[in-house]
This record gives structure tokens, C-alpha cells and sequence, in this order.
């Protein structure tokens, strides 16, 4: 039934103007629509990513939206730190931090912020 079809990330914001700034001017994401001053919709890949404003924003403590970018992390990475991004770094068992990437076998991840603190990551599968 649903198997087939793209889902969407929903990503809670309280500032939506801040919210535009970091995932179009820093992520480089493209507005692919709006509702008023609620809802920005962004295109990721074949995908879209709903970032809307909510009381609740900041309060998810997991990860919300995963980029797998295959062998790109770390020029990713660098990439973001130079836009002013900070990575985020987690005592996880078997992982072992090179830089700010996380490594198991032969998977590595990063793992960010956006500045309402809805963690986003990027990983090489």
C-alpha cells in the first residue's frame, strides 16, 4: 500500500523565517511551496521536507531528517562547518568519532542541528 510512495519529513519550527534562512541559505534546500506563514515546503531528492512553525518545536530529542549521501559525508561536513554549522558528537557503542563523523565498519554519519535543535544527520548509505 504505501511501500511505493515518498514519504515527507515534518520538521517543527518556532521561527519560520530563521527556519528558511538556515535550510535554504545553509543547507541549500529549494521552496517548493507554502501555506502563509505556517508551512514551508522544501525539495530534498524525489522527496519534500514540511518545515512548519509549532509551540512544540526543539522538544523531538532523536533524529528528524536523514540525508544519505554515500561517500560525500565528510565533504558535506566540511561544506557545513564552513557555512557555520557545528556537529553534533555521541558516545554510541562500536562507533568511533574521526573529526566530527561518526564510524562503524564501513557506515559513517554526522550528526547537526538546525537552530530550533531538531537533529538532522547526513550518512554514507
Amino acid at each position: 500500500m504505501l511501500g511505493n510512495r515518498d514519504a515527507v519529513a515534518n520538521i517543527a519550527v518556532k521561527n519560520l523565517k530563521a527556519a528558511r534562512k538556515f535550510y535554504e541559505d545553509t543547507l541549500g534546500l529549494k521552496q517548493a511551496g507554502a501555506e502563509g506563514e505556517e508551512l514551508i515546503v522544501f525539495k530534498s531528492g524525489k522527496t519534500t521536507i514540511n518545515v512548519y512553525r509549532s509551540e512544540f518545536a526543539g522538544t523531538n530529542k532523536a533524529t528528524a531528517v536523514t540525508w544519505a549521501v554515500g561517500d560525500e559525508v565528510e565533504d558535506i561536513v566540511r561544506a557545513l562547518k564552513a557555512k557555520g554549522v557545528e556537529f553534533e558528537h555521541y558516545d554510541m557503542p562500536d562507533m568511533k568519532l574521526e573529526g566530527d563523523v561518526h564510524v562503524f565498519g564501513d557506515m559513517k554519519v554526522a550528526w547537526f542541528k538546525d537552530p530550533d535543535g531538531n537533529i538532522l544527520n547526513l550518512v554514507s548509505r
